[in-house]
């Protein structure tokens, strides 16, 4: 029996003993939403064996109506029960890649497109760990567009044992038992907002963790009453959210970024940072990539607006954390432009892009605190900026970058059409 075999047979004999009702099959689209195929255990073998065709310009951005038919094959390694179902009437979930009828891969599916990336790394020796800060907010009702902060705490507040609390507490313990490893969980800066910080694994695992995270958090708010968002800026006069992540490469078991350099950091670290700091104003479209995000990304706010480095620095677009003696190996960098709501396939795809460039380019690392680039200040300048990297078809495809352009051009185009309720609030008196 192959490897591949035994992972069906435990996942068939897992839904028969613990009496699943339905698998979900989720996948992603270029943005980073959720997809899913829902299956019962009488059709579970054949999608597991053979997986579901579908057709593929019914999901936006995923093919021409010439090109339609595609495949969504389970990842049987990611089978996991979501433990906030009873026993009996439970539901699970599988995370699937998209692949053509032929079985090649799906060009327009970022899953695999991460994988393609991590794969050329491994070929360099290298594997990349990344571990995501995540943070959001917990609102008492959006249905008038007015979020209302489930709380008023602020930094590291331990507060009553309220809605909030009991929310971020019983998040994290659902995702311990979904084998999802959690660092810690804290109250964030601004009132109704709390983060999560996520145990460094590889990437790809990371990728999919992250959209786990995100459902969790949505579903365990929904049940009781609670809109939980992943919007970079929601509020005005506070912080906004982001997905601080820190990442190193490790070769032969060994961290890579170890050195007797700068910080302790060795020389493939600070290449690795000098091609990020080179490249990141063309992947911010990927890490930042709302009409939204760059209300997040404003001086003052602990969040990037320029190109530089620092170890100290809160508004830094690259950190160097401090390590304890004996912790070395958890030496790293920290990259803080991107937000929650990114495709993390993607953002974490374009990252490792940028920093091996840098690797294996003859970049020179700015001074720590230098400032030698802006970062785009709108959705608009960081599509256009997008449209002229050679990185990014490299990375991503030509076909994830025509639909990605395309989709982000015409997101800008309709908010810049926007009468917004400032400029009647503002002009409509006076002008």
């Amino acid at each position: 029996m192959t490897p591949m075999q035994s992972q069906a047979q435990y996942v068939l004999r897992t839904v028969e003993e613990r009496g699943v009702r339905f698998v979900q099959l989720w996948f992603t689209d270029v943005l980073g939403r959720h997809k899913a195929f829902h299956v019962t255990p009488a059709e579970l073998e054949d999608a597991l064996d053979q997986g579901m065709t579908f057709d593929g310009s019914s999901i936006d951005g995923f093919s021409r109506t010439s090109e339609s038919d595609v495949l969504a094959r389970p990842d049987l390694t990611t089978f996991q029960l979501l433990p906030w179902y009873e026993e009996g009437t439970g539901i699970a979930r599988v995370f699937c890649d998209i692949v053509n009828i032929d079985g090649t891969p799906f060009d327009g599916c970022p899953r695999q497109q991460l994988r393609r990336v991590l794969d050329g790394a491994r070929d360099q020796g290298y594997n990349f760990y990344v571990a995501p800060e995540i943070e959001y907010f917990y609102f008492c009702d959006t249905n008038d567009g007015r979020p209302e902060p489930i709380d008023r705490g602020s930094y590291f507040d331990l507060t009553t044992d309220d809605v909030a609390s009991q929310l971020r507490r019983r998040t994290v313990l659902t995702l311990e038992e979904m084998g999802i490893g959690v660092e810690h969980a804290q109250h964030e800066d601004a009132p109704g907002q709390h983060e999560i910080d996520l145990r460094y694994t590889d990437a790809l695992t990371m990728a999919d963790t992250v959209m786990s995270v995100r459902h969790v958090v949505k579903e365990l708010a929904r049940q009781v009453g609670v809109a939980a968002s992943f919007m970079p800026k929601p509020l005005v006069g506070v912080q906004g959210s982001g997905m601080h992540t820190h990442l190193s490469l490790w070769r032969d078991d060994k961290n890579a970024f170890i050195g007797e350099g700068v910080y302790g950091l060795s020389d493939v670290a600070t290449k690795f940072m000098a091609g990020l700091l080179h490249h990141a104003p063309e992947i911010t479209a990927i890490t930042n990539q709302w009409v939204n995000s760059y209300k997040r990304l404003m001086p003052g706010a602990e969040a990037p607006v320029g190109v530089e480095w620092a170890r100290y620095n809160a508004a830094a677009l690259v950190r160097v954390p401090s390590v304890k003696p004996a912790r070395i190996d958890s030496t790293r960098l920290e990259y803080r432009s991107p937000d929650p709501a990114a495709n993390p396939y993607l953002a974490f795809a374009v990252i490792l892009a940028a920093g091996l460039r840098g690797v294996n380019g003859d970049y020179e690392l700015p001074r720590e605190g230098e400032h030698v680039a802006a970062l785009p200040r709108s959705l608009g300048e960081a599509v256009d900026l997008m449209a002229t990297s050679e990185l990014m078809l490299e990375t991503i495809g030509e076909h994830q970058v025509e639909w990605f352009l395309r989709n982000k051009r015409a997101e800008w185009d309709a908010y810049r059409a926007q009468v917004t309720p400032f400029e009647l609030e503002r002009y409509l008196p006076l002008l």
